[in-house]
């Protein structure tokens, strides 16, 4: 099967290949038609592999995932990168060994599958495809206005997906693009944000994409004020927001870095501090768009 995303190729083989059909219905919308086209990801499903077959020399991150009881950890092997996930019984691995395209994995062996954790696996191995060609999953809630894309940035519980439903409730016209992980690169000088499979809590998967118009970092305050920062600050506002687990790998943050910084150069970062409501809203939308 062959799924579209950011206008990358994700190419999944093997048993199970079908990832619709196994229960992730979020990456039915990015679903293409065969192509000669070399993809950008190779995700085989039903590789016999275990921990012991690619032993970890150096633990990047270690994280739980506190609804579904699991752990995970992103990790170098003695040739490439792996990422493995346990809850209960269940084993989940996946590996890349660098300077290819094709990710190994023993999704399919686990069955049922956790569609939670498939999901995450193929989030995080994409993600690390993906930054050396200058794609970024970024956390944050994208609006869309006048077909231009205002990306939401900040901590969890900080008012993202609010502040975005804020802006559909009271500027005409304005969408939801994605409410979790939209994908952002630069292509010719241009920023562009892309839907995804993945969009947090509130289904939103849509294979659109549109070009940036601002990325505004969001922070709870009794008043609502904003303003534009300047080059180091924006850095340090983005940054946050790129995949935590990538910070500790000194390879992928470089990648990262490079590409935020092509952001920041076409495109401007805003600072709001703000309270819930429509006014917060209309500031921002009146700012970023000058109305």
């Amino acid at each position: 099967m062959n799924y579209s995303i950011a206008d990358f190729i994700l190419r999944t083989e093997g048993a199970h290949s079908d990832i619709v059909e196994g229960g992730l219905h979020c990456f039915k919308p990015f679903e293409v038609e065969a192509t000669d086209a070399e993809p950008t990801m190779v995700l085989r499903m039903d590789c016999p592999i275990s921990d012991s077959d690619y032993p970890t020399t150096r633990l990047i991150h270690a994280f739980e995932f506190e609804q579904d009881f699991a752990k995970g950890e992103l990790a170098r092997y003695a040739e490439g990168y792996r990422f493995s996930m346990r809850r209960g019984e269940e084993r989940y691995l996946l590996v890349k060994k660098d300077g290819s395209n094709i990710v190994e994995s023993n999704l399919a062996t686990n069955t049922p599958a956790n569609p939670t954790l498939v999901r995450f696996g193929i989030w995080i191995m994409f993600g690390i495809v993906i930054a050396p060609l200058g794609g970024i999953a970024i956390h944050s809630s994208v609006a869309v206005k006048e077909h231009q894309g205002v990306l939401c940035l900040g901590e969890s519980g900080t008012g993202k997906s609010t502040h975005t439903r804020l802006w559909r409730e009271n500027i005409e016209g304005a969408k939801l693009l994605n409410d979790d992980s939209p994908i952002i690169r630069v292509i010719d000088g241009k920023c562009i944000v892309y839907g995804s499979p993945w969009s947090g809590k509130t289904p939103c998967y849509v294979n659109k994409n549109v070009p940036v118009r601002a990325l505004v970092r969001l922070s709870q305050a009794p008043y609502n004020k904003i303003h534009r920062l300047p080059a180091l600050s924006a850095i340090g506002a983005i940054l946050p927001s790129c995949p935590p687990a990538f910070a500790y790998d000194n390879e992928l943050q470089d990648h990262i870095c490079a590409t935020v910084s092509e952001i920041i150069s076409c495109t401007p970062v805003y600072h709001l501090e703000c309270l819930p409501d429509a006014a917060a809203a209309r500031l921002s939308y009146s700012t970023i768009f000058n109305k």
